[in-house]
């Protein structure tokens, strides 16, 4: 059956009139409401499934208590909630799959009452996903034979392993899920005779060493994030038919890549996280279908070698957080399939190679290296499809490549910390879908492009159809595996780490500690669903915009050390989500926004340095007026004029003559006294010597860094 829209059930569907159905299958449809309660007339029914759908409610023991003729019951994904007790199937002879996985946290299944409970069936299949299991497993299993598939993934079991599960199945198990419980204790070693072919043990508590064993049916081993340590022993490594090998966060150590690797039929390997040693050797080319490789976050060093270029099947190359040195191979280019490449963090230094044949590309991690030099100009034109460009805290220099605007669907770019110079060029404005860009501690110039603020920096993400920052990977048999992207961005006043689904949600500019100049432009105003604005420690000038009161979504906004003037616009007292606000070292002035909303939660610290701001928050009092003079009063403005205000003829006029009478002052000096006057010469003889050679030597030595 197929629906296009949701149907609801009542509480007596039209078909309840015939109780002979020995098969119901609704699943993946949209059917919602409770589920009828005639089910329990169907005595003849062997086959049940309602999963994938949007049922709720409770689920009532009883309500299958009359289908003694059971074989298969699938009530899973939907929005059930209360408590089921399980133990009223226990007369269900003929019960073999039961899966009550929930797609929400408020079902819960009872397993352990009434206690000690002994079922007639014998299953095959058991998933009880999410289903607020707690303790040790359900006591029940210690009577099941035949099962083939279990699933007691996301509850709260704890407890040892239970190895005496793949003991009583012994030749049947075939996958044991049990993620992301809390199960302690060791992993023992798995008998020669078991036929466990996935394996999934991650995200418990367990611990100790792994042992040598016998796992010749194994195809997927997954135990990360636990707390094993020692070496991965060396039968695991020599597996040839084991497919998927995930060991993420734990503490194991050594060298991984020893002549022992024969890993030969592996598509997936996920070594990160750990304390891994050595080398990338060649080795790993005796897996030629890799699709994943993942090493970042290790003690791994030397070069990056080219043979990695004959890993055509490549789609994951995770090396970042290492201690890789040298170039960046040129061979990388031959990874034609690749579409996540991450080197970022290491030692690597050289030039970036063209990376223009990469069409598949999504996420390109080069940030904190020692790479130089430009940035080509055919670097990535032909990769329409990245989403992520991180370039940063390198010794990148010159202007931002035109080719970069052609990378239409990027969503983050990433250039902080680096010597490009130039003006931030206006065609950066066509990456219409970006959502995070930092261009900070730089040296750019020149005024900001008025045109950013037409790219709507998040507004992408009301756009469902827009591609999602983060991969899921499936690992067969169920397993999802999500490779997130990892973005460091400063926000708030620190530098946060944002990934995943978060980034999804979140936009921001950086253009702070860099040369810009002019004023802000009044288009910047039109951001209303960014987070966060830093253009602080630049050199701009004028006025705070007023269309900033329409930043509706901007949670930090840093405007600091620059030399802005004119009046706080009292407007921005409407931004409801602004947690972090800063105005410091600029010449501003007028009073303060009123002490309400978001800004009630701000102190002085946020105003410091603006001699000419006023207000109670300051405790710097507010005059509208100066005393009349004894003059008539002729002038209407000078008896409006405010307390801060400059007669600007008055004192370019002093200054200039403080200026010329020091200036004279110490020529006197000079000429009344001979030896000052010729220590002064020897002084300017000696700095312009100095200066010569300073210029001389630092050509000399930038000559020979260019060419070397």
């Amino acid at each position: 059956m197929g629906q296009t829209g949701p149907t609801h059930f009542g509480p007596q569907p039209e078909w309840a009139g015939s109780a002979r159905f020995p098969a119901i299958d609704l699943s993946f449809n949209f059917f919602q409401g409770i589920f009828p309660s005639c089910l329990n007339n169907f005595t003849s029914l062997r086959f049940l499934d309602l999963s994938y759908n949007l049922f709720s409610g409770n689920v009532s023991s009883p309500l299958f208590s009359n289908l003694k003729s059971l074989e298969y019951i699938d009530i899973s994904y939907n929005h059930l909630e209360g408590s089921f007790s399980f133990s009223s199937l226990a007369n269900h002879s003929k019960l073999q799959a039961v899966i009550l996985g929930s797609e929400t946290n408020n079902f819960e299944v009872e397993t352990e009452y009434p206690v000690c409970w002994v079922p007639l069936f014998q299953l095959n299949a058991f998933e009880l996903s999410n289903c607020k299991l707690t303790g040790d497993l359900p006591s029940f299993l210690r009577y099941q034979f035949r099962l083939r598939r279990v699933d007691l993934s996301h509850n709260n079991l704890t407890g040892s392993f239970p190895n005496w599960l793949l003991e009583n199945n012994t030749t049947l198990l075939e996958s044991l899920l049990l993620t992301n419980n809390s199960l302690k204790g060791q992993l023992l070693p798995l008998k020669p005779n078991f036929r466990i072919r996935t394996l999934d043990a991650s995200h418990n508590q367990l611990d100790g060493e792994l042992q040598e064993t016998e796992m010749s049916f194994l195809r997927l081993l997954d135990l990360s994030n636990n707390n094993f340590s020692g070496e991965v022993p060396k039968q695991l490594l020599a597996r040839t038919d084991l497919w998927t090998l995930r060991v993420s966060n734990n503490k194991f150590y050594g060298e991984i890549f020893s002549s022992d690797f024969n890993l030969t039929n592996l598509d997936s390997l996920y070594l990160d996280n750990n304390q891994f040693t050595g080398t990338l050797s060649n080795v790993i080319l005796r897996i030629p279908e890799l699709q994943v490789l993942d090493v970042s976050n290790n003690y791994m060093s030397g070069e990056i070698p080219s043979f990695i270029g004959n890993m055509t099947n490549l789609w994951e190359l995770m090396l970042g957080s290492n201690s890789f040195n040298g170039k960046l191979p040129p061979e990388i280019s031959r990874l034609q399939t690749l579409e996540f490449l991450d080197v970022s963090q290491n030692a690597l230094s050289g030039s970036l190679p063209s990376l223009e044949n990469h069409r598949g590309l999504k996420h390109l991690h080069l940030g904190r290296n020692i790479f130089t030099g430009l940035i080509p100009r055919d670097f990535l034109n032909s990769s329409s499809e990245l989403l992520a460009l991180d370039m940063r805290d390198n010794r990148l220099f010159g202007n931002v490549p035109n080719s970069i605007s052609r990378l239409s669907e990027l969503r983050i770019l990433l250039l902080r910390g680096n010597f490009l110079s130039g003006f931030i060029p206006n065609h950066l404005c066509h990456l219409t879908q970006i959502s995070l860009m930092d261009l900070s501690n730089n040296s750019f110039s020149g005024p900001i492009p008025k045109c950013f603020g037409f790219i709507q920096f998040g507004e992408i993400k009301k756009d469902e159809n827009s591609s999602s920052i983060y991969h899921i990977w499936d690992l067969g048999n169920g397993t999802m595996i999500h490779d997130e992207t990892k973005v460091e961005f400063v926000t708030k006043n620190r530098l946060d780490t944002y990934r995943g689904e978060i980034l999804n949600l979140m936009s921001g500019l950086d253009l702070s500690c860099n040369n810009l100049t002019g004023e802000i432009p009044y288009e910047l105003g039109m951001l209303s669903w960014i987070h966060a604005l830093n253009l602080s420690h630049n050199q701009l000038k004028g006025s705070i915009p007023k269309s900033f009161s329409n930043l509706s979504q901007i949670e930090s906004l840093d405007l600091s050390y620059n030399t802005l003037n004119g009046e706080i616009p009292h407007g921005l007292v409407e931004l409801n989500f602004l947690e972090v606000f800063s105005v410091t070292h600029n010449n501003l002035s007028g009073r303060v926004p009123d002490m309400k909303a978001q800004f009630g939660t701000f102190d002085e610290s946020s105003y410091e340095d603006n001699p000419f701001l006023c207000g109670p928050l300051l405790k710097r009092k507010c005059n509208t007026s100066i005393e009349p003079s004894y003059s008539p009063p002729e002038s209407s403005r000078e008896s409006e004029a405010k307390w801060y205000d400059i007669d600007h003829v008055v004192f370019f006029a002093s200054s200039i003559s403080s200026y010329i009478m020091i200036l004279l002052g110490f020529a006197t000096i000079l000429y009344i006294n001979p030896y000052w006057r010729q220590r002064w010469l020897y002084f300017i003889e000696e700095c312009i010597y100095s200066c010569y050679y300073f210029v001389l030597d630092t050509h000399s030595k930038l000559l020979a860094y260019l060419y070397n």
